[in-house]
């Protein structure tokens, strides 16, 4: 049996779709949670690598502080790059249909709401226990919501 068939580059091809797409929603993502953290909730230090990137003026929060804003920050940034991304999902990655469109779209948010809770907790967790900065909080973040959002996405939300 071989090991590369039409299953598998038709899956291929569509993970290549997803990260695309994805790559989109998370910069959406990014903008929003780091415009909130510069300005709106303050949540990075001064040498935070974002903020010494593009020389960002920030203003001193406790530790604290900035680990209960890390998780507000998200949630927005959530909203924002969640309802764009699943435009994108629904047009161009997966086949809709397997459920009504409000229960696709609340599963959508759903699945997203669990692998970013799971995400914000791991960040926040690395922020207060391990004094780790924002950026590579932020990071760890994004990286175990690709995998979660794949799957759920994938076998739970869409018919294919």
């Amino acid at each position: 049996m071989p090991l590369w068939t039409a299953d598998a580059a038709d899956l291929a091809w569509q993970f290549i779709r997803y990260a695309l797409c994805g790559l989109a929603a998370t910069a959406i993502d990014s903008v929003v949670f780091f415009l909130m953290s510069w300005r709106v909730l303050p949540a990075l230090r001064p040498d935070d690598p974002t903020a010494r990137r593009w020389g960002l003026p920030v203003r001193p929060v406790t530790e604290e502080q900035r680990a209960s804003r890390f998780l507000v920050n998200n949630a927005v940034a959530f909203a924002a790059s969640n309802l764009s991304g699943y435009l994108m999902n629904v047009a161009w990655v997966f086949v809709p249909g397997r459920h009504p469109p409000a229960l696709e779209l609340a599963l959508f948010f759903g699945v997203s709401a669990v692998s970013m809770a799971i995400g914000a907790c791991l960040g926040w967790l690395l922020i207060r226990a391990a004094r780790w900065g924002t950026t590579p909080a932020y990071a760890v973040k994004i990286a175990a919501s690709v995998l979660i959002n794949f799957a759920g996405r994938k076998w739970v939300v869409f018919s294919g």
